[in-house]
């Protein structure tokens, strides 16, 4: 019997492990992401991990009739003829209709839908909202368990006031991508790869309390690593919660830290 096309459909925000169970649910599955929110995972990221997902124009969609969505979308634009969604998916004008109903509807014409069962994580289903709420309040390797990976952004490297530099711990200075949840602020211990090469590092993120920056800002420092970087493009892991930001009195009394931050990772 030849492979039926597979689709599968839900919004897809960071693509959580219980997402990965709708997208492995067949072989070569197109991915549509409905809703197109990116808060956990940046599109361009998204992308280039999935290169087969197809992107809906939610502002199309979200008032198309459960008819008009499953024809004109489902079955014409994406050829599907197996389905899978989590059992909370919803759809049409004022998601009204649920996965048992788009099951129902496509019975007829011999779509198969197959409706997967939610993921827990202690004890409690895995959700993009959860996901959020962890990385805002700390609790990164909580969001990572779930995620299925570290908690990744990336930006372009700007120039900063060389502070760091002068002390020892040089960083790369970047702003948090737009759209993307906000970590909470502190100390990260953190990994970056440039060139192929993995380094461990961390990272603060906040508006440093003792030199205040208006927005919010990334400063990373690199293990063992001396490079131009400014300009560039840097992918940044976020690892572990280390500590919150600090008001430092000097910068030697900033300095200690960042060596007791240093040797609290190596």
């Amino acid at each position: 019997m030849n492979k039926r096309k597979a689709v599968a459909l839900g919004d897809f925000d960071g693509m959580h492990l219980a997402h990965g169970t709708v997208v492995t649910g067949a072989e070569k599955v197109t991915i549509y992401c409905v809703n197109n929110r990116f808060s956990l995972l940046q599109k361009s990221i998204f992308e280039e991990r999935f290169p087969n997902a197809v992107f809906a124009d939610f502002e199309k969609i979200k008032n198309m009739s459960a008819d008009e969505f499953v024809n004109s979308v489902l079955v014409d634009e994406l050829g599907a003829q197996m389905l899978l969604c989590g059992y909370n998916f919803r759809f049409g004008k004022g998601a009204k209709w649920s996965a048992l109903d788009l099951r129902k509807m496509l019975e007829s014409r011999d779509v198969w839908v197959r409706i997967l069962e939610h993921q827990d994580f202690e004890g409690e289903p895995i959700s993009s909202s959860r996901i959020r709420k962890c990385i805002a309040d700390g609790e990164i390797e909580k969001a990572g368990k779930m995620l299925g990976y570290n908690f990744t952004f990336e930006s372009e490297i700007i120039h900063g006031d060389m502070r760091g530099r002068s002390i020892g711990f040089p960083t790369a200075n970047q702003y948090l991508p737009d759209g993307l949840v906000q970590p909470k602020f502190g100390v990260y211990q953190s990994a970056v790869t440039i060139g192929g090469k993995r380094y461990n590092a961390f990272t603060n993120i906040g508006i440093r309390p003792s030199w205040r920056v208006e927005k919010p800002i990334c400063e990373t420092h690199i293990f063992d690593f001396d490079g131009d970087l400014y300009g560039k493009d840097l992918r940044v892991e976020l690892v572990k919660y280390i500590r919150g930001e600090k008001l430092f009195n000097s910068v030697d009394e900033l300095k200690q830290q960042l060596i007791y931050d240093k040797s609290s990772i190596v």
